[in-house]
């Protein structure tokens, strides 16, 4: 097995064509020992298992809710456990991925839906972030890396609506704000905002909404997984230690400011 010195944790990584779970390969395949947090634990473990062994690096998977405290600190738990074991390398980079979207137009959303987009996108961002923070100011190195959206930046589109962009956006102020307080830390923290990717969740989507969607973007196509997952992993290097505070924009010139 592959000697890691450095543990990258995914969130929201067990979906087969999702970001997280290019995130989770990318570093893998980059030398990283991958831990991935997801709701459904068996899956989770499933898809580390699969990870470590192509990529021979350790790998540990376990369940998280992201949006309960008490999962979430018995998830860092169970990884802080491995470390101690020496069975994973400290962790020196947090991925958070995981995150719903709200396709429902605003007059027909209700405080139900509002409520569980921001608490999925935005306070489960907060919430495993304050639980694995603590570690990595101790000893010195740190990298975090938030999923935000292009949403957020010019307003919903055909999968992620009002809800969906304002905790997108909610993520943005998050990132700025927690990188600046903690900037003499040796911890940064960033964000991406991708545009449309082909990932599962444009799965059953008509083709006039897969053509509106490549007409409006400047290259012409969606990005591929992988394209942000490369993103995600060169923020978590050691090349990336002046950025932080910063929004990396992945849309392929759909949204420049």
């Amino acid at each position: 097995m592959m000697s890691a010195d450095k543990t990258a944790v995914v969130t929201g990584a067990t979906s087969p064509k999702g970001i997280g779970v290019a995130v989770a390969e990318r570093y893998a395949r980059e030398g990283w020992a991958v831990v991935i947090l997801d709701l459904d634990g068996e899956k989770s473990a499933k898809i580390a298992a699969e990870v470590g062994n192509q990529y021979a690096v350790p790998a540990f998977g376990h369940a998280v809710d992201v949006t309960s405290p008490d999962s979430v600190d018995e998830a860092y738990a169970a990884v802080a456990a491995e470390v101690t074991a020496g069975n994973l390398p400290p962790v020196g980079a947090l991925a958070n991925i995981a995150g719903i979207t709200s396709p429902v137009p605003f007059l027909e959303t209700d405080l139900d839906l509002w409520n569980k987009v921001m608490a999925v996108n935005a306070t489960g961002t907060y919430l495993v972030t304050k639980a694995f923070l603590p570690a990595m100011i101790e000893q010195g190195w740190g990298r975090i890396v938030n999923m935000s959206s292009v949403s957020a930046q010019r307003g919903g589109g055909v999968f992620g609506k009002v809800p969906y962009s304002s905790a997108k956006a909610a993520i943005l102020g998050f990132t700025k704000s927690l990188a600046r307080e903690i900037a003499d830390t040796g911890v940064t923290v960033n964000a991406v905002t991708p545009g449309a990717v082909d990932t599962n969740i444009r799965v059953g989507s008509t083709d006039e909404q897969e053509a509106k969607l490549a007409a409006d973007i400047p290259v012409g196509r969606t990005a591929t997984t992988e394209e942000v997952a490369a993103v995600i992993t060169f923020l978590s290097s050691k090349d990336a230690s002046y950025l932080t505070g910063t929004t990396v924009d992945i849309n392929g010139g759909s949204h420049i400011h």
